[in-house]
């Protein structure tokens, strides 16, 4: 029993020492008991307390990492989906969740809220790239999201988004420099965002979903 505290302090303070970030992998069982002097037997106790404790994780087959391994494990999840999906099924979640976010944003965006959506929105007209474009669009889909005030709606679009950018677009449409500036996006982002503003939930609604539709069509030839 002696010993086997004795393998558990070591490994603490090798990996107190090692100065080692979140999902960063240890060194292998081998090494690790070259190192710190103890049988693989004696390691793989110490490693069962400190998985249990959260501070590790191991992958079969990848080895043993630091944290608990929840951020990691949503990243291979995500993953995983994608190489299941494609564009047309990632709209498709996107209609049935969006359109709901912003009838909660009429109802509970604040004044902060709509500030932060409208200077975004004008920053999407004057992009000068499809990317700057993309991440500014990225970037007010999020903001709707947050005006709900709902962490878990947030979360769910977090994790739908994650998925999105995972799946390849690129290859979806052909692309000039920059959007033209009667881009569809730009009247429609205003309509949804006054919709909002007026506290009108069905009309937002309704206008996030023809939005995502039009951007569904632009994206996938029917």
């Amino acid at each position: 029993m002696e010993t086997e505290d004795g393998a558990l302090v070591q490994l603490r303070a090798f990996i107190a020492q090692g100065d080692f970030v979140p999902n960063e992998r240890l060194p292998a069982e081998r090494q690790l008991c070259d190192t710190l002097g103890i049988s693989r037997a004696e390691l793989r106790k110490a490693f069962n307390v400190l998985e249990a404790e959260g501070a590790i994780w191991r992958h079969v087959g990848r080895g043993t990492f630091i944290g608990n391994g929840k951020e990691e494990s949503l990243a291979m999840s995500i993953a995983n989906v994608a190489k299941h999906t494609n564009p047309r099924d990632v709209m498709s979640a996107r209609m049935i969740l969006e359109p709901q976010l912003a009838r909660e944003a009429a109802f509970n965006a604040t004044a902060q809220d709509m500030e932060s959506l409208r200077r975004i929105a004008r920053q999407t007209q004057l992009a000068t790239s499809w990317r700057e474009y993309e991440t500014l669009d990225n970037q007010l889909h999020w903001l709707i999201a947050k005006s709900t005030q709902n962490n878990a709606l947030l979360a769910l679009f977090d994790l739908l988004n994650s998925l999105r950018r995972t799946v390849a677009w690129g290859r979806m449409r052909q692309r000039r420099d920059r959007p033209p500036k009667d881009h569809h996006s730009f009247a429609e982002h205003d309509n949804i965002l006054d919709a909002i503003d007026n506290r009108d939930g069905v009309l937002a609604q309704n206008l996030m979903r023809n939005h995502l539709e039009t951007v569904l069509k632009g994206l996938i030839p029917s």
